[in-house]
Order: structure tokens, then C-alpha cells, then sequence
């Protein structure tokens, strides 16, 4: 299987690209896209940048599945509100290119991949070089995408388990890692 990890952002959107097999991982790609050429006051030219480049990600890595990051809200209501928006402007890219999406929170991703939900980005970027055996540190957008794509790829597996294991719907807090 395939995963693409988004970490959304309104300058910078992370993206990573893992195989699944079992338990091995492997790397296939990552990277950022890039809002910088459009103007900063055009909200809606950086928002068609990000679902362009998200919608190039998935034609040319050809994903199965998608984990995207969940947003909490920051100190600034304005900062969170245009987050919002490149979040939503990845998820539309994402369901209107037929990809299922999970979401994980940021404390999740960091619980999973280094141990502490409290990791920096840096120690999160030193992980993910371990656990695909890059050769470098990926960028910080990239590293959080790909963390995302590894917590995908471990969770999928019980969430497989746990639907195999009962005939009830899973309990909406394990559906895809969101919790409420």
C-alpha cells in the first residue's frame, strides 16, 4: 500500500510518500509546495496552489490512502483561520482525486513516532530519518507529513485487526485516528 502524508500549511505544505508492506516501510518521496509565487494577500491563488500541487502529488506517487494532519486551534484566531482553509483546500484535493483521508492530531503523530507528544520538530525530523533510513533530515513540512504516513500505515494495520475481530462498527474515536 501506498500512503501520502499532507501537513498543511498556508506558505508551506508538507508532503510524504511511503510503500507499506507488512511492517516494512519504505520511502518513496517528500517535499513542500510552495505558496511563495502567489501574492500574500491573494488568499485564493495560495489556496489553488496547494490543491494543484496536492492533486500533481497524488497523480504522479499514485497514494491509495492519505493521512492529513488535524488542526487545533492557536493563540491567534486569525493564524488558525487561514490554516483551516490550506487544510481544507488539501482535503478537497484529496477526495476529489477518490483518495480515503485519515486524520491525526499533531500530539498523535508526535506519540507515535518519537515517544513524547511534546517532541520538537527537529527531534520528530531525526525519527522519521531512522525509521525510513534516509540518508539526510528531511525538511520540517516534510518530516511531519511523513511522520503522518508512518501513523497511518501502523494504525491501518488495527484498525484492519479490530474490524476483522468484530462484527460492530468500530467506535467513532478509532475510525481513521480522529478522536473528539
Amino acid at each position: 500500500m501506498r500512503i501520502l502524508g499532507i501537513d498543511p500549511g498556508l506558505q508551506r505544505t508538507g508532503f510524504g510518500v511511503i510503500d507499506v508492506d507488512g511492517a516494512r516501510l519504505a520511502y518513496v518521496a517528500s517535499g513542500t509546495i510552495s505558496t511563495a509565487e502567489a501574492p500574500r494577500g491573494n488568499l485564493p491563488a495560495r489556496l489553488k496552489l496547494i490543491v494543484d500541487g496536492v492533486a500533481e502529488v497524488k497523480r504522479r506517487y499514485e497514494p491509495q490512502a492519505a493521512s492529513v494532519e488535524i488542526v487545533f486551534v492557536n493563540v491567534n484566531p486569525q493564524s488558525t483561520l487561514l490554516l483551516g482553509q490550506a487544510r481544507g483546500a488539501a482535503l478537497a484535493a484529496l477526495v476529489s482525486n477518490d483518495l480515503p483521508v485519515a486524520e491525526y492530531t499533531a500530539l498523535q503523530m508526535k506519540k507515535a513516532i518519537v515517544g513524547h507528544g511534546l517532541a520538537s520538530k527537529d527531534q520528530v525530523a531525526q525519527m522519521v530519518m531512522r525509521l525510513l533510513n534516509l540518508p539526510g533530515v528531511p525538511s520540517k513540512d516534510a518530516a511531519d507529513a511523513l511522520g503522518l504516513a508512518i501513523v497511518h500505515a501502523h494504525a491501518a494495520r488495527h484498525f484492519e485487526a479490530l474490524g476483522s475481530a468484530t462484527s460492530r462498527r468500530a467506535h467513532a474515536q478509532f475510525k481513521g485516528g480522529r478522536s473528539y
